[in-house]
């Protein structure tokens, strides 16, 4: 990063946006004095009158928190995993507020409440890893504004979350600087969210900044050639399933009644000769002291040789579980799952057999996990943990281990000398890159995708999903690919499948799905996304809100 000059003004949200690495994160960090030792950092950072740059430590924790709240990339990574949520915010806001424990621990559970999570009190009283990636997202942007700030800073505060669950947390960052004059520095890849919540937008690339300008100017008339690249490559659902708001005096026209094909998509689909079978799957999770809770209610899908199924839905609706699932890595309570010929449900219960067919599996399919940061091993170089798939399950030498690595860092568009890097080197979408490079290791039979674009700016998101793609159809493989973002989902699955509540509440062909949803919950998250076009996406915001 070099020469950036930005100015947050109370109230308004400014937008920095960017391809994975051009030094966003770098830019939130430095502002805070989070820069590793090996940075150095030139300049001045003021605020409100006080100089940041080369400050005392003391004065820069008093600054973290009270005066600027951060939100994370990746927030399982600012998480505490053997502290509860609750605790870890309490002890925020008594850092650095006079509140006594009883005060803090009520201030938390409002916090909660105030993004989006249902069950708050639950919610406080769970460990980091009992939570979904949007749940521990959502509870990290609750710390942040726990102290009320003047500044907030937003990394990819919505990566996780399901376009619903965004849409509340956009009014909610909207309503900070509208309301309580709350400076907003948001950094994303998102440009529907740019258009949706933003008011000026600086674009970097490599470092440095080639556009700055109102947002709604910049849609419009974008002035740098990467800027309208960036543009240009932005997924976008079919139009007929985002509709304008009708006038006041329009009448919405009668669908009418569902086709009796329509309502047979809302129980599931079943395919002929499936890779992946799964039948009246349940799954519960049992608290200590606390009642069981069904992360899976009776799910059945099919997933054929060669297809692409988006699994969507809500944070906490049970996609990821579905999934882990689908690699023995959770038992069933009910029901059955057959993986490339294997009995993944009932090997799970058997011992040393079933571990083997576990194995065997396991060898035929590729995982990509939400969180590629924690998915990665923090000692372990980029080249080692491409590399481990192919150590444990073939019989190539030492020479064409690296020359394989080589290879499918290319393929995720990352440059061969990452291999020797470590992940706490990489921005959180170039890790995301690698952790996609090792699941296509080994030429898998079936590819559990979760969401493996999320933390992608949209032109390497783009090549991402051109590149599945066209490894799917090469090799032929099943994937279910599980995302929030359905612009994504309309782009590259075949079929699409809608959880709610830990059930599949309608499936069918992409294109059926999107363009005429069936069932409510299906058409208000179509409602939810936000477009890239700031004009038509304030309609699409007060429509939204109209009863």
């Amino acid at each position: 990063m070099a020469g950036l000059d930005l100015t947050l003004v109370r109230g308004r949200i400014t937008a920095l946006v960017g391809e994975s690495g051009s030094g966003k994160s770098a830019t939130a960090a430095a502002v805070l004095g989070l820069l590793p030792g090996t940075a150095r950092v030139e300049g001045s950072v003021r605020l409100q009158g006080r100089e940041l740059v080369g400050g005392p430590p003391d004065q820069l924790r008093r600054v973290r928190g009270a005066d600027v709240g951060m939100v994370w990339q990746e927030p399982s990574g600012s998480l505490d995993p053997v502290a509860t949520v609750g605790a870890q915010l309490v002890e925020a806001l008594r850092a650095h507020r006079r509140l006594s424990r009883r005060a803090a621990r009520a201030r938390v559970v409002d916090l909660l409440a105030a993004v989006g999570l249902d069950d708050p009190a639950r919610v406080a009283a769970s460990y980091p890893h009992q939570l979904s990636g949007g749940q521990v997202q959502r509870a990290a942007i609750a710390a942040a504004l726990g102290c009320e700030p003047p500044v907030l800073i937003a990394d990819e505060p919505t990566t996780a979350l399901d376009v619903s669950v965004q849409a509340g947390i956009l009014d909610l960052l909207r309503a900070s600087a509208r309301e309580r004059g709350t400076a907003v520095l948001l950094i994303t890849h998102d440009m529907g969210v740019v258009a949706d919540l933003a008011d000026d937008v600086l674009v970097l690339h490599r470092g440095r900044l080639v556009e700055a300008a109102p947002v709604e100017r910049l849609f419009a008339s974008p002035a740098h050639p990467y800027t309208r690249d960036l543009l240009a490559a932005v997924p976008s659902l079919p139009d007929a399933s985002l509709p304008d708001p009708s006038p006041p005096d329009a009448s919405p026209p009668d669908p009418g009644p569902p086709t009796a094909e329509a309502v047979a998509d809302l129980r599931g689909e079943t395919v002929a000769d499936p890779v992946v079978a799964v039948r009246a799957v349940t799954v519960r999770y049992r608290g200590r002291g606390r009642r069981a809770v069904t992360a899976l209610d009776g799910v059945s899908l099919d997933v054929a040789a060669g297809e692409i199924v988006g699994l969507v839905g809500e944070s906490g609706s049970g996609k990821s579980t579905l999934g882990r699932v689908l690699a023995g890595l959770v038992p069933v309570a009910a029901g059955d799952v057959t993986v490339g010929g294997v009995d993944v449900a009932r090997s799970g219960r058997r011992p040393a057999h079933g571990r083997r067919d576990l194995r065997r599996m396991r060898a035929r399919l590729g995982f990509t996990f939400q969180d590629p940061g924690a998915s990665l091993n923090p000692r372990h170089t980029v080249g080692a943990s491409v590399a481990e798939p192919l150590t444990l399950h073939t019989d190539l030498d030492a020479d064409q281990v690296r020359s394989r690595v080589a290879e499918l860092l290319a393929e995720v568009l990352l440059p061969p000398e990452f291999a020797a890097r470590r992940p706490h080197q990489l921005s959180g979408g170039q890790r995301q890159r690698v952790a996609i490079a090792r699941a296509l290791a080994l030429g898998p039979a079936v590819l559990v995708a979760d969401e493996p674009t999320s933390a992608l700016d949209v032109t390497v998101q783009a090549a991402v999903l051109d590149l599945l793609r066209a490894l799917q159809r090469r090799a032929g493989f099943a994937c279910v690919f599980i995302s929030h973002d359905l612009g994504v989902v309309a782009q590259l699955a075949d079929r699409v499948a809608v959880m709610r509540d830990g059930r599949i509440v309608e499936c069918g062909p992409t294109g059926q799905v999107l363009r005429a949803p069936v069932h409510p919950y299906t058409r208000d998250l179509l409602a939810a996304v936000p477009v890239a076009d700031p004009e038509r996406q304030a309609r699409r915001r007060t429509a939204r809100r109209t009863p």
